[in-house]
């Protein structure tokens, strides 16, 4: 078996059960309601409350952030718009497995909505 054969029949199952995944919460500035898609998507925003970005990953957030920010496999808005992560909003519920973590970035979404945060998630 060759290691990518390895790799997907094996390893990845085992790393995906592993509890090394994370949600995480980026503050956007507020400029990031200027862009039409943002906005669109973000009917209920009440005015006043913080912009954000969720999203997940395998590495430490404050790494992924600062990838983010150097445009390594960066979102646009948190490349753009991205002041500093949000700690309090996530670090309750890290680490996690992948599942786990794919379920609860989409939970803290839908909660900091309801919220009337503006919120993007890839």
């Amino acid at each position: 078996m060759n290691s990518q054969a390895f790799f997907k029949k094996i390893a990845w199952p085992i790393m995906k059960q592993h509890k090394h995944h994370y949600v995480y919460v980026v503050a956007l500035s507020n400029d990031v309601l200027y862009e039409a898609k943002f906005k669109k998507c973000n009917p209920d925003y009440v005015t006043g409350k913080p912009c954000v970005y969720v999203g997940i990953t395998g590495l430490n957030p404050d790494v992924r952030f600062d990838k983010h920010k150097a445009g390594i496999q960066s979102n646009r808005y948190v490349k753009q718009y991205g002041l500093h992560l949000l700690p309090d909003l996530y670090e309750g519920f890290n680490p996690m497995s992948y599942e786990e973590a794919c379920d609860r970035e989409i939970e803290v979404g839908i909660d900091l909505r309801c919220a009337g945060f503006g919120v993007w998630q890839a």
